[in-house]
């Protein structure tokens, strides 16, 4: 199915959408506590104040409610950016802050970061809209930073590498195979690639 063909998420009551809220959160605890296997769900059930079945019908397995969590996340950090956006003086330099200052966020609760990322590596096509919904979150991240409202396919294609390889960048460092400094270097590299489209126009 299609994005413009699959049905739109039903609207939630107020009551619904609490519950919810509350179901995230408690699975936020939870992972930051002991990353994603200290994730299970009838805990999670029993720290929001639900009944395990309620859970799934709002989240059908621990995947979809990490990659949920991401994508709350990034809409806070969403918010937070089009408060206090990025300072730098070109787009390159604005996107690199804007990522440096997401994975800054990330380091205060690396157990959390690497239960969001495993779960993003682990989503199959039953997660395919919630993991879409974070890919656009991201790119609107992105776009924002470079000031962006309606882009060139060539502009869409940079971004594209360049959330490639924030999401590597992530997987290697919350591994232990790549320091901080290179992930800094990393993203402000692949930010560099914001300026080649216009120089070669």
């Amino acid at each position: 199915m299609t994005a413009e063909a699959r049905p739109a998420a039903p609207v939630l009551t107020e009551r619904q959408e609490a519950r919810r809220r509350g179901i995230l959160q408690a699975g936020a605890q939870l992972a930051g506590r002991g990353g994603f296997e200290a994730v299970q769900m009838r805990e999670v059930a029993d720290a929001a104040g639900v009944a395990l079945g309620t859970l799934y019908r709002y989240f059908p397995s621990k995947v979809h409610l990490l990659v949920a969590i991401m994508q709350d996340q990034l809409q806070h950090l969403h918010i937070t950016l089009r408060r206090q956006p990025p300072a730098g003086q070109d787009a390159a330099q604005r996107v690199a802050e804007t990522l440096l200052r997401a994975f800054r966020a990330l380091q205060r609760d690396p157990h959390l970061a690497d239960a969001m990322v495993r779960a993003l590596t682990f989503a199959d096509r039953g997660v395919s809209p919630e993991v879409d919904a974070v890919s656009r979150l991201t790119t609107a991240i992105v776009l924002d930073a470079m000031g962006l409202e309606d882009p060139t396919q060539e502009q869409l294609a940079v971004v594209r590498v360049i959330e490639h390889t924030w999401h590597s960048a992530l997987i290697t460092w919350l591994s232990g195979r790549e320091s901080i400094a290179q992930v800094k270097r990393d993203i402000e590299t692949v930010c560099g690639l914001i300026d080649l489209p216009a120089a070669r126009g």
